[in-house]
């Protein structure tokens, strides 16, 4: 099979139509979808996978399912993930096309997201649609390729591999058949062996670099197809917009491998050998040259992402970019402990945010108002231990190249045990045995305001002074700064859920 001729927004709303057939029960069950689904935090890099891989999968009709159980497409979509909205008008409108950007008008943005593309929330709604909404025990079955994770959240009850339903839908028990991952191994999924299907889990900057590698493997995507048509220019900037933003366009060499440079390597060749299109007629022009400066990409897409942050309230900024995980403790299986002296489960939360700590505590107020709100935001999640990962950059004052604009990307971590806050209670036993085994691994040193100069009404505020040593009723809080800035969530969560298990 070639590369499919209809556009980008055609396959969306396609997709989109199959999906509420499936849903309504009219679909036959060979003609059933497969739902390729990114993980919990609905990043650039998970909703683009998706895209993506489902465009190109075949012979079964695949649907992209973001994964945000609370927030339908739509204003509030393009709201939170601005980011994935400028990639995708700036992915499907040449440079020099005149239209207005929808990405930058919420009614018009919200309008075209809601044709095309689907989330978890969209998918329970339709649910309740079709289905009598007091009748819980009503159950759909759907097969799933996993993108940028490797574990559903909700195990089967059978405790079958590859088989567990999403948070937000557990009225359907999906059937993982492949899976593209670039995260430590859950050991959820049994070794996928179908030829018809991926199955990768290896290290790489981006996900979709494995996506778009895999693609070309299976002969889903091949390299020499001259030209380019329209449609490929567009998935291979969409693709490549991820790949730019979680290797800092290629200059956090510690992040970049070799999946990610084929990738590069594969996309820019697609972009090089495009043609002309029309945008309106899908058709090509004339021949000629592509020109597509990666650096103006970039910078666009990295300026949605950071600035969407002011617009967000604390709990979202939280929420925006979160993962949980639940680790049993060793010691909870003792067989010298009795039935009522085992431990129990303790779930980790980690948010990740591309802005310090202290523009938060300047956005809540003061470190007081954040704690609680941090305290809040985690007993919602019902967690035993909440993580928040910062990464902002600040001028580089010991470079001594007299370049005003040179940086120096930075990384803060604040680790939070609720409870009692007693020496002999798990949670605090547990980020204490993270701090003893990472310590050293994360480079953590004391804490300091980093980023004054950035920002001087953080400074004026002293909105990050004495935050080191406030304390809240409920926590036990210990805050660094992170010398190691190679190590992100993907190195810091098997560290904490280690740590965690080895209490």
């Amino acid at each position: 099979m070639g590369i499919p001729e209809h556009s980008l927004f055609q396959f969306l709303a396609k997709a989109l139509q199959t999906h509420h057939r499936f849903v309504s029960g009219t679909l036959s069950h060979a003609e059933a979808p497969i739902y390729v689904i990114g993980n919990a935090s609905a990043d650039l890099d998970s909703i683009i996978s998706a895209l993506v891989y489902s465009y190109f999968a075949h012979p079964r009709p695949h649907i992209p399912l973001i994964n945000l159980p609370t927030v339908p497409s739509g204003p509030e979509l393009r709201r939170l993930r601005p980011e994935f909205v400028k990639s995708l008008w700036l992915s499907t409108h040449p440079p020099a096309d005149g239209d207005q950007p929808w990405d930058d008008t919420p009614s018009s943005a919200g309008k075209i997201l809601q044709d095309h593309i689907l989330t978890v929330a969209d998918f329970a709604s339709h649910l309740q649609q079709h289905h009598n909404p007091d009748n819980t025990t009503t159950r759909l079955t759907a097969d799933a390729v996993l993108v940028d994770w490797n574990a559903l959240p909700e195990r089967s009850p059978s405790h079958h591999r590859g088989q567990g339903s999403l948070t937000g839908l557990p009225t359907i028990d999906f059937t993982v058949i492949g899976c593209i991952d670039h995260h430590a191994d859950e050991h959820f999924l049994a070794p996928i062996t179908t030829t018809n299907q991926p199955f990768l889990l290896q290290p790489s900057g981006s996900c979709a670099s494995l996506v778009v590698n895999m693609l070309e493997k299976m002969a889903r995507w091949p390299r020499h197809s001259h030209p380019t048509t329209p449609t490929e220019l567009q998935l291979s900037k969409l693709a490549m917009s991820p790949i730019l933003i979680d290797t800092a366009n290629f200059t956090a060499k510690e992040k970049v491998t070799d999946s990610d440079t084929l990738a590069y390597s594969f996309l820019r060749s697609k972009l090089s050998n495009a043609s002309s299109p029309d945008i309106h007629t899908h058709t090509i022009t004339h021949p000629s040259p592509h020109h597509w400066d990666n650096n103006v990409f970039f910078t666009e897409i990295a300026i949605a992402k950071q600035n969407s942050l002011d617009l967000l309230t604390v709990h979202e900024v939280l929420d925006r970019d979160y993962k949980q995980w639940t680790e049993t403790p060793s010691s909870s299986s003792s067989s010298q402990q009795t039935q009522n002296q085992k431990q129990s489960p303790l779930t980790v939360g980690i948010c990740s945010t591309v802005k310090s700590l202290p523009w938060i505590l300047r956005k809540s107020g003061n470190p007081e108002t954040f704690l609680d709100e941090l305290y809040t935001f985690a007993t919602q999640k019902e967690l035993d231990i909440v993580m928040v990962m910062t990464a902002f950059s600040t001028p580089d004052h010991n470079d001594n190249s007299n370049n005003k604009k040179k940086e120096k990307f930075r990384r803060e971590l604040l680790v939070c045990a609720l409870g009692d806050k007693q020496e002999d209670e798990m949670g605090v036993q547990a980020v204490q045995a993270f701090i003893s085994r990472a310590g050293s691994e994360l480079g953590l040193e004391d804490w300091t305001v980093l980023d004054r100069e950035a920002s001087e009404s953080e400074s004026e505020s002293g909105s990050g002074s004495g935050f080191a040593a406030c304390e809240h009723a409920h926590m036990w809080k210990r805050v660094w700064v992170q010398g190691d800035v190679t190590k992100s969530r993907k190195q810091v969560a098997p560290l904490i859920r280690e740590a965690v298990w080895g209490v």
